[in-house]
């Protein structure tokens, strides 16, 4: 199927929801509105004419230095092992809302990913069945991935010398 003719599929059953489109040598780029992101995953995931039966990765990109609003641009990769194809789907978040729908029940391996994100940009996951950090540790405040994240903030250490100690003597094992 031309990518064309994906794009005219995506369009025709979500008109409201489509942003943009652009595809470049095979990198296919689909914007949507960010409150249709559950709907449209569901979509890609089970129609057959998409069958993006993988979640490969998803992250989030702070434009506060690029001047852009909304803040946050949400990406998510996906592949069809059906049709050979990859997709790159972008959404925005604004600074004051940061918040966007789970996907995490139509791909198990985005519980991580989602966790992941936040924890470095704070980005709320709604309905997440267990949205706390995974890479810092609890008592770690702010992300440190938001452009705005003072480098020389002094954290509290407490708890993280705790976990340090269980490491080493291997209480944590």
């Amino acid at each position: 199927m031309k990518e064309d003719a994906f794009f005219k599929i995506i369009k025709k059953e979500f008109p409201e929801s489509v942003l943009d489109y652009h595809s470049h040598r095979g990198d296919n780029t689909l914007v949507i509105k960010n409150d249709s992101l559950e709907q449209v995953c569901n979509f890609l995931r089970n129609d057959p004419e998409c069958l993006f039966e993988i979640m490969i990765d998803l992250t989030a990109v702070d434009r506060l230095e690029m001047g852009l609003t909304p803040r946050f641009e949400m990406v998510y990769h996906f592949k069809s092992l059906t049709h050979a194809r990859r997709l790159r789907l972008k959404t925005l978040l604004s600074d004051d809302e940061c918040k966007i729908a789970s996907i995490h029940h139509l791909w198990k391996a985005v519980n991580w990913y989602e966790r992941e994100c936040f924890d470095m940009f704070g980005i709320q996951f709604e309905g997440h069945p267990d949205l706390r950090r995974i890479l810092m540790y609890e008592e770690f405040e702010g992300y440190p991935l938001r452009k705005d994240y003072p480098i020389d903030k002094q954290q509290p250490l407490e708890k993280l010398k705790e976990i340090e100690e269980r490491h080493v003597y291997g209480r944590d094992l």
